[in-house]
């Protein structure tokens, strides 16, 4: 099983910048299609930014031009530049496969406060 390590979150105030990583256990991560996802309380978990083995990326519309998505696959590793938060962005965010059928144990995730 790949293990799931989130980190990089905190408060910051609307506007401001943070960069999220995420450590897995995977010794063949560069196979895998990569994501980032995000729930805020009452709320579904709903996808952020996707990153292909070949480093294409995709984002929702809410999130483009905002996220960067960016991989470093010799450290098993994926990350997420956000800039220009808004408090709708508040929420814990988790890594994983991109693909649903091939998704491991969620991680414990890493909560992005954001203040008006």
């Amino acid at each position: 099983q790949v293990q799931l390590v989130e980190s990089g979150g905190g408060v910051v105030q609307a506007g401001g910048s943070l960069r999220l990583s995420c450590a897995t256990s995977s010794r063949i991560f560069s196979v895998y299609d990569m994501a980032w996802y995000r729930q805020a309380p009452g709320n579904q978990r709903e996808w952020v930014a996707s990153i292909s083995t070949d480093s294409d990326t995709d984002y929702p519309d809410s999130m483009k031009g905002r996220f960067t998505i960016s991989r470093d696959n010799a450290k098993s590793t994926v990350y997420l530049q956000m800039n220009g938060l808004k408090p709708e962005d508040t929420a814990r965010y988790y890594c994983n496969n991109a693909v649903p059928r091939y998704q491991w144990p969620w991680g414990q995730g890493t909560q992005v406060t954001v203040s008006s």
